[in-house]
């Protein structure tokens, strides 16, 4: 009888460890492609964590659910259960394997998160070189980063390009050559915003005041949300432009084309719908005005 429940308990463990296994896999397609170097890492503790997650939750309901079926009282039974004393081995076991399980998981995370070179929620993120486990080698000299700075305001965003052969440029959407490391300088012009853009698994508070420094590399082309992940006011919700990661030849060729434009005043939507707002009537609630549209060379279609 006991050789049998072992083998009963073994199957249903074997069972439960191959349903995590899939559900580990199955948290890939939960997010947007993975489009930077640094994705691929995230991605693959989220999976670690999905995959262990799983596993003690069918455990424990599995556990539960056991023992609720079979292992009830008679009906109007009231009487008191058996009196039973503490079991050292099992308390050891019971201790041991979360302790354990917590160390394991926290190892794990402390080596992604030091690939990445994430310093604190009050130090800024700096993607470091070693980032190069994602698949890639990272650029190492400064040389092979492109430096752009990046600017925020109550609600737009805006970024310069300096020191190019053809003059600086200007955008309100962020070009980025794929497979080169990517520096930016971001600033903010009033309060605290969020630069989030969750194809990159990448967020970084800027704070007034402060030019924090923040990398990436993206490993694939495409076009992608930039979005302001702090609530910095009324029409925080519009300050969203595109990223498009495109091959350093079609890079440079936009540069080329973009420091040829005259620099016009761009569009921006929560300067319309602020006054939009403005000129409706019982205008009762009040709200910041919003920073002039930034004079750009090149204005995103999509802001």
């Amino acid at each position: 009888m006991k050789i049998r429940t072992i083998l009963i308990l073994t199957a249903v463990a074997i069972a439960i460890a191959l349903i995590s296994l899939w559900m580990g896999q199955a948290a890939y397609t939960w997010f947007p492609p993975q489009a930077s170097a640094e994705s691929v890492l995230v991605d693959n503790l989220f999976s670690f964590l999905v995959t262990i997650g799983t596993f003690i939750f069918l455990g424990v309901v599995g556990t539960l659910t056991y023992s609720i079926l079979f292992q009830r009282a008679a009906k109007y039974d009231y009487s008191d259960g058996p009196h039973i004393e503490g079991n050292v081995k099992l308390e050891i076991i019971w201790t041991a394997i979360p302790f354990a399980l917590v160390i394991w998981i926290a190892t794990y995370s402390y080596q992604i998160y030091d690939q990445m070179s994430v310093l604190g929620p009050m130090e800024h993120v700096h993607m470091s070189a070693s980032a190069n486990a994602a698949t890639m080698d990272m650029p190492s000299s400064s040389e092979d980063t492109e430096n752009i700075q990046v600017f925020s305001r109550q609600w737009a965003w805006e970024f310069r390009y300096p020191n190019q052969a053809s003059g600086d440029v200007t955008s309100t959407e962020l070009h980025i050559p794929n497979n080169k490391r990517i520096k930016l300088a971001l600033h903010s012009e009033d309060v605290i915003h969020g630069f989030y853009i969750p194809a990159f698994r990448l967020k970084q508070d800027i704070i007034p005041g402060r030019v924090i420094d923040f990398e990436f590399t993206p490993i694939r082309e495409g076009k992608y949300r930039l979005r302001d992940s702090q609530y910095s006011g009324t029409y925080f919700a519009a300050m969203q432009t595109d990223v498009v990661v495109e091959s350093p030849e079609a890079y440079q060729q936009w540069l080329a084309d973009a420091s040829a434009t005259t620099p016009t005043s761009a569009r921006n939507r929560a300067s319309v719908e602020y006054v939009i707002r403005s000129l409706k009537r019982n205008n009762s609630w009040k709200t910041i005005v919003p920073a002039a549209p930034p004079i750009v060379n090149y204005s995103s279609s999509n802001s």
